[in-house]
């Protein structure tokens, strides 16, 4: 089981667009030196929707090979097709990932009964684990409660990351499997501390990207009970949860990234670079965050 602070990590990009394998490699050892617990390889905030097939394999290969070991690689498998999200699962494990994240299927809008068989099939196609993944906010796509829990009887299926941000929900989830070695990740930073406090494992993080030893030792209160430094850390860092969804992710965590010199102004149509009225934002929130001087 992995506790504590998942990276949802960025891929670099040069201006013109292409991937930067050279700035993705020093990322990867940003987290391994500033004690990230676990890495997300082309998940929602590595932009896989805007990459080649080729694209989304050579970068979880290359996040595999960097690590070499030291942590976790969850990597990003999802796709609205099943037949597609068991073929990345199968990739993933080729080349040495420890588990894969599966979205909810975007777009198309299934059943509750269709995300079931979905999930199975890839559960069934894939040696990795497997972890869901609910983020109706971008899929349109809601994984109930009740839906989970027949998916956790189901083989090579071990976890879930829920980035609704409902404490209510990941409250009854939590309480329904107790006891069980079920894992279960907040996918929304603004409410990953209660979740954690509440029983939940670990926060598969944005803001981890630009804070990971601060994220990983808010993980670590908030897992082990510390409620009062857990709030510490969280009331330091809630600017930068908060800011970094000031327009849709990538956008604010790379835009931030490049104001720390970690990486070239890079990213992909259909998004575009961090307006200019949100820049001072951002500064600030990393500012309070101690991250950079002005």
């Amino acid at each position: 089981m992995i506790t504590g602070s998942i990276v949802a990590l960025a891929t670099p990009m040069k201006v013109n667009g292409d991937i930067d394998w050279e700035a993705l490699r020093r990322l990867v050892n940003f987290h391994l030196d500033n004690g990230t617990d676990g890495i997300v390889a082309a998940g929602t905030t590595g932009e896989p929707t805007t990459m080649s097939f080729a694209e989304h394999f050579d970068v979880i290969r290359a996040v595999v090979e960097e690590v070499d070991g030291r942590i976790p690689v969850i990597a990003g498998t999802g796709a609205n097709a099943t037949s597609e999200a068991v073929e990345l699962a199968r990739y993933a494990s080729e080349v040495g990932a420890d588990y894969c994240l599966s979205v909810c299927p975007y777009y198309n809008k299934p059943t509750q009964e269709g995300l079931y068989r979905h999930f199975k099939a890839v559960a069934e196609g894939s040696k990795l684990p497997v972890i869901l993944y609910n983020v109706p906010g971008r899929t349109a796509s809601d994984l109930y409660n009740e839906t989970v829990m027949r998916l956790v009887e189901v083989d090579n299926i071990v976890g879930l990351k829920d980035a609704t941000g409902n404490l209510e929900r990941a409250e009854d989830l939590i309480a329904r499997l107790k006891g069980s070695d079920f894992m279960l990740y907040s996918g929304d930073d603004g409410t990953a501390c209660d979740f954690m406090l509440m029983g939940g494992h670990g926060d598969i993080s944005v803001t981890a990207n630009v804070a990971p030893r601060a994220m990983h030792d808010l993980c670590v209160a908030a897992v082990s009970g510390d409620t009062d430094r857990a709030h510490q850390i969280n009331t330091r860092l809630m600017p930068l949860h908060t800011n970094l969804g000031i327009e849709s992710n990538p956008i604010p965590v790379k835009w931030a990234l490049h104001r720390m010199g970690l990486i070239e102004p890079g990213i992909r149509l259909p998004l575009t670079w961090l307006s200019e009225k949100y820049h001072s934002t951002i500064s600030e929130a990393l500012q309070l965050a101690g991250l950079i001087d002005d």
